[in-house]
Parts: C-alpha cells; sequence; structure tokens
C-alpha cells in the first residue's frame, strides 16, 4: 500500500513511501481509508520529525477487516476512527474503541473533519461543566476545536465571547452563535465566569484577569508555542480565588464520543467547517497552508480520485 511519510523538508513535509499493510491487534478493525485530516500539532511534528513517525489520527473510511476478537464494527462497515497513529495511508488498524459507525447522511470528508478538534471540544466543555447563563471567553477560537466550541456552547446556552485573529475568521462563529467576537484578549468585556485558553503567552494573564473572583481558567493549548509568564500581584488585583486546571483531551476509548459527534451532525446541530477536499497528492501544500494559517476550517485529503 501507499503511506505518507516525513521528509523534514518544511517546502514539502511529505512525500508516498510503499509499505506493507498494518496487521492489526485482535482488538483492531483494518479500515480502508476514504479520508483523513491533519491537524496543527501534527504540522509541528513534522518541523523535526522522529524516525518512523507516520502520522494520521483522524480518519474515515471502510472496515475491510473486523476485530478478530469481535468487538467492534462488521466488515463492510462504514466509519469514523481516531488510531494512534498511521491514518496517512491507504490502509490504517484502529482499536475499536476508537471508532464509530456512520450514517448513510455523514460523508467520509465531513466525518474526517471531527475526530481529534471534535473530542477536544466535547471533552473541554464536558470539563468546564453546565454553560446555560454563564460568560464564557474563548481565545484561539479560528481552529477547529474553537468552532466546535463555539457551536456546542452557544448550543448549550453559554454567553460566548471568541477571540480571533481577523474579522474575516470571527463572521462565521458569530453565525454559530458567538455572542461578541474580538480580535484580542484586551478587547474582550469581562468579567467571564470561565475563560477556555489556547494560545498561551501573554493572551493566558491577559485572559486570566477577565475572571470573577473565584472564576475558573481552564488551558487546554499553547498554539503561540510561547511560554506563559504569571505575576502573583496581578492576581491580587483581578481575580482573587482564581482556579487554573490543565486541560488535554487525550485518553482512550474515543468511540462513544464519536458517536456522539456523528450523531449531532447527522442531526444537524454541528457542523464541520471544511476549508477545503482535495485528493491526498495535494497533502504537502495543504500541511503548509496548514502550518502558515491560511486554513480557516479543517482540511480533509481523499485517498481516493475527486
Amino acid at each position: 500500500m501507499r503511506r505518507l511519510i516525513p521528509t523534514g523538508d518544511p517546502a514539502r513535509p511529505v512525500e508516498f513511501a510503499e509499505d506493507a499493510q498494518p496487521v492489526p491487534a485482535p482488538n483492531e478493525a483494518l479500515v480502508r481509508v476514504e479520508a483523513f485530516a491533519p491537524n496543527r500539532g501534527e504540522t509541528f511534528l513534522l518541523e523535526r520529525p522522529e524516525p518512523g513517525l507516520t502520522p494520521g489520527k483522524d480518519i474515515a473510511g471502510l472496515v475491510v477487516r473486523a476485530a478478530a476478537d469481535g468487538s467492534g464494527p462488521r466488515t463492510g462497515t462504514r466509519v469514523v476512527g481516531h488510531p494512534p497513529r498511521g491514518g496517512w495511508a491507504e490502509y490504517v488498524a484502529v482499536p475499536t474503541h476508537s471508532l464509530a459507525a456512520l450514517p448513510d447522511g455523514v460523508g467520509a470528508v465531513q466525518a474526517a473533519a471531527l475526530p481529534l478538534a471534535g473530542i477536544t471540544a466535547l471533552r473541554l466543555l464536558r470539563a468546564a461543566g453546565g454553560l446555560a447563563g454563564r460568560r464564557v471567553l474563548l481565545t484561539g477560537a479560528s481552529g477547529g476545536v474553537g468552532h466546535y466550541v463555539t457551536e456546542l456552547a452557544a448550543a448549550a446556552g453559554a454567553d460566548l465571547t471568541v477571540v480571533t485573529a481577523t474579522p474575516s475568521r470571527g463572521e462565521r462563529l458569530g453565525e454559530l452563535g458567538a455572542a461578541a467576537v474580538v480580535h484580542e484578549v484586551a478587547a474582550a468585556r469581562g468579567p467571564f465566569d470561565l475563560v477556555l485558553e489556547s494560545t498561551g503567552g501573554a493572551d493566558l494573564p491577559a485572559a486570566l484577569s477577565r475572571l470573577v473572583a473565584g472564576g475558573t481558567l481552564i488551558w487546554f493549548g499553547q498554539a503561540s508555542r510561547t511560554p506563559v509568564t504569571l505575576d502573583f500581584f496581578d492576581l491580587l488585583a483581578g481575580p482573587e480565588g482564581a482556579t487554573i486546571r490543565h486541560f488535554h483531551y487525550a485518553g482512550a476509548p474515543y468511540g462513544r464520543d464519536l458517536a456522539t459527534l456523528v450523531r449531532l451532525v447527522a442531526s444537524g446541530r454541528l457542523r464541520p467547517e471544511i476549508d477545503r477536499a482535495v485528493g491526498w497528492e495535494r497533502t504537502a501544500e495543504a500541511l503548509v497552508d496548514l502550518r502558515e494559517r491560511r486554513i480557516r476550517g479543517k482540511a480533509v485529503l481523499t485517498t481516493e480520485a475527486m
């Protein structure tokens, strides 16, 4: 089979290579990949790829061999999956606890845009607790996670302010239910009960200062790739008693959350934001655009001809 592997070249970060089909473990299904979606974190790994790196965590396709232990979907089932690696290939072995079946109304392109960003959004909001009537600030809202958080939080009754890099990126978030769109944290009108912070650097302390006393900041990313510096005395003048919580989405099983996301998409209550869907021969181009932030939604690559 063909697989995309890292090159270490920023101008063309992946290339095709021949590889053997994976041999599934007893609790894994073999999936023929129809579409996959790269994530921003994967672009970071490609800058200095470790030997043997095989990217690919967000896939959709067809089960061609069911798990030997009898778990999970049967052969011939259309699925969305979140394997630990290896999805940028014609075939991938996926633990059955990280798969969900797809109904006829949800296509492979839509489904491939769901796993990492969608699971992160679901679990982040679950960690935040009830949202109805709460004032919430979301930083770094332009990406895939931000789109899902915006739509889900607004539907749950949050009074949501989002921070985006540009007006054009904020326009869609307003359509998805954001009550206010600003382009720097300093412009956000608080105070907020809850901050969902994903950029790090100078944005985190600025967002923290906009909390109510005793409020909560959940730190779930550092897209700026800049460390955070906090001043103890700044907190005394602002949100005294605030809580900072670290959040990371990872932790299998993923299947139940994937099934929830699929159900929301099928019922029209969640809309994957897809910037482009192209053949996987254009993966390198899409990765460069993603790294340079020329992609506003998800890029989805299809292994079959468009």
